[in-house]
């Protein structure tokens, strides 16, 4: 059955998936001890503890290592580092052929591997070593805090087809702490990276929907959808998940779309490192404790659920005006509207107008609406306050901050004495245009404070980078990320892209939409004429997307190339998202005479890189009547 079939097919099959878990997600025997090991990392080690165990061979742990609290990152560092050099230097004395006159040490670690392990093997292995933070206090935190979200997580995806098993992920992603933020800014239980959140919900200096659990859910069953409609299974959807859908495609074109084992263990793309091998028998780990809970955990008792009123607001409201009307506290408004950023308590921002709060039945003294409705209309406020400041998160480009707040580059430059790099760092805070331009003096002042953000931010980038050479003991922002302490997840560019962007071995690339000769020669510093040269093009000849183009990668190599140019479309896809989220997908068959260009543009509205996105396998110019193909349907964001 082609994967064009299985997607026509595609809630028959979820239906039918969702009755049998073992077919739905599969855990072949050489997957076995991969699981093995994160369940006794989710279940008998605690955050105190932790094993050194081989990084390609998870059934070789060799000990564990006790770290107690009290002891601080840096000492927690070097005991690691300590005791994994010694294994360092057993593994390289039998590596050199010693099987004879073993110390105690020495067979010990030998006897870990099979009889007849090779040298070259230990040799390998004396460079894989790698320490993994138990987890059991924090999963079992995770499985209480799961309990309040679990029937919402159930019926949403129920509704999208989706299995519910996949409601064990947030174990794996965040231990379902709505706080947990990754170093790589991912955020909320689900772990949403901006440019991936920003599809399917609103992520701006206002609201970031990635924080609140439901909407992200929501969110999340529609990520987890799309991917499987593309990847055709469950595993390499989940792996995708993490890893990003071009990689699980390039994988699955190198080794079959089934064979999840071989993938897992062999497959060797450049971004395919721990995290993307294990992220999918963590989750057969995280749902198998998921699903016992009291074999694991027992007496165990997860949250109830929250009877919640809501009510959309019919104007911006200031958050003191909101509260004293609603007779409660901004903190415990706070608590429960998770969506809303701290420009607005901090009073920078009113509460938007059309925002759904969310607020306790046993917190009110009356129903929600009538509440809202006793304000006095001059509480309400017809406009939202102007931006005066922007605080830099992680990933933030100038242009990107310029088109948010609809100025220019050489403006922030200007008003922020920024210099002609216009270098800026996550942490600093930029004055926008609404301020005005600030006083030379307070300007001097903003600039030694950057500057001191800076050296701080350094200091944490160079904290983490020393922690990798010991293993996964780099903080993460807040205790239970398990995104970063657990596996560190690797988060690309473009996670939600299937497109292909790399460069293949011939030095060729698959054209895709928004691209031109001009683009290529631009990120590869040579002329467009070289191109059509050597691609036998005339003059003013147009690429056809899907057509492959070779390059000359005599000025730069293949990966700044693809660097460059993942970069141009991440731009292009931010700012189309900024504006536009994905609410669903339907489906067409194409009729006679109809062109692909036109139904995107003229009936869906959908740009055509978008339709590409979601029918990564049609090729645009062998389309026929008959064939049917997927259209995202698209809403705009609502209103700051």
């Amino acid at each position: 059955m082609t994967r064009k079939i299985r997607h026509s097919l595609f809630l028959i099959l979820l239906t039918l998936a969702v009755a049998n878990a073992d077919e739905t997600f599969p855990q072949p025997a050489e997957l076995q001890r991969d699981v093995d090991f994160w369940v006794s990392i989710f279940t008998h080690y605690t955050t105190d503890q932790g094993v050194l165990h081989d990084n390609r061979n998870l059934a070789v742990v060799y000990e564990r290592v006790d770290l107690p609290a009290k002891m601080s990152r840096r000492e927690r560092q070097r005991h690691v580092k300590k005791r994994r050099q010694k294994l360092q230097a057993v593994l390289a004395t039998l590596a050199g052929g010693k099987r004879d006159s073993l110390s105690a040490e020495e067979a010990r670690v030998l006897a870990l591997w099979p009889d007849d392990v090779s040298s070259s093997t230990l040799t390998a292995a004396s460079k894989q070593i790698r320490y993994q933070q138990g987890l059991k206090d924090r999963f079992a935190e995770g499985l209480v805090r799961a309990g309040r979200y679990r029937a919402h997580i159930e019926r949403e995806f129920t509704a999208l087809g989706v299995p519910i098993e996949l409601a064990a992920l947030p174990h794996v992603e965040s231990s379902y702490n709505t706080n947990a933020r990754s170093h790589v800014g991912a955020s909320g239980i689900w772990q949403f990276t901006r440019s991936t959140g920003r599809r399917f919900m609103r992520i701006d200096h206002v609201i970031d929907e990635r924080n609140d659990p439901f909407i992200a859910t929501q969110a999340a069953a529609r990520l987890l959808a799309y991917n499987y409609s593309i990847t055709g299974n469950w595993p390499m959807a989940i792996t995708a998940y993490n890893h990003g859908l071009a990689g699980a495609r390039r994988a699955m074109r190198e080794y079959g779309d089934t064979a999840y084992a071989e993938i897992l263990r062999n497959y060797d793309g450049r971004t395919f490192g721990f995290a993307s091998r294990n992220f999918y028998v963590a989750f057969l780990a995280a749902k198998e404790v998921d699903q016992n809970v009291e074999k694991y955990f027992p007496g165990l008792v997860a949250a109830r659920a929250t009877d919640f009123e809501e009510t959309r607001l019919p104007a911006y409201i200031a958050v003191k005006e909101l509260t004293a009307g609603l007779g409660i506290t901004p903190a415990q408004l706070a608590a429960h509207n998770l969506a809303l950023q701290p420009t607005v308590w901090q009073g920078s921002k009113h509460m938007p107008k059309g925002y759904d709060i969310r607020l306790p039945k046993t917190m009110l003294d009356a129903p929600i609406d009538s509440l809202i409705a006793n304000i006095p209309g001059d509480k309400w406020q017809a406009a939202q306050l102007p931006d005066l400041f922007h605080t830099i998160a992680r990933g933030d480009t100038l242009s990107q901050i310029a088109e948010a707040y609809q100025t220019r580059v050489s403006t922030l430059v200007a008003l922020n004495g920024l210099g002609s790099a216009g270098r800026i760092r996550a942490g600093q805070r930029l004055r926008l245009p609404a301020a005005g331009p600030a006083p030379s003096a307070v300007v001097s002042r903003t600039t030694q404070a950057a500057a001191v953000e800076a050296a701080v931010v350094a200091n944490v980038d160079a904290a983490t980078e020393d922690s990798e050479d010991v293993g996964e003991l780099a903080p993460s922002a807040l205790v239970g990320d398990l995104a970063a302490s657990l596996l560190g997840t690797l988060q690309t560019a473009l996670l939600s892209d299937p497109s292909d962007y790399s460069v293949a071995a011939d030095k060729s690339i698959e054209v895709h939409p928004l691209e031109t000769l001009g683009h290529y020669a631009d990120w590869l510093g040579i002329r467009t004429q070289r191109l059509r040269d050597i691609n036998g093009l005339a003059f003013r000849t147009p690429v056809e997307v899907g057509s492959r183009i070779r390059l000359d990668l005599g000025v730069v190599d293949a990966k700044t190339f693809e660097d460059r140019r993942v970069a141009f479309h991440r731009t292009q896809q931010d700012s189309f998202f900024r504006s536009n989220i994905i609410t669903g997908i339907t489906e067409h068959v194409i009729s006679e005479g109809e062109s692909i260009w036109i139904l995107s543009l003229r009936k869906y509205n959908v740009p055509v890189w978008l339709f590409r996105q979601y029918n990564p396998e049609l090729d645009l110019h062998k389309v026929r009547p008959g064939i049917t193909v997927n259209f995202p349907l698209l809403a705009p964001v609502g209103a700051s």
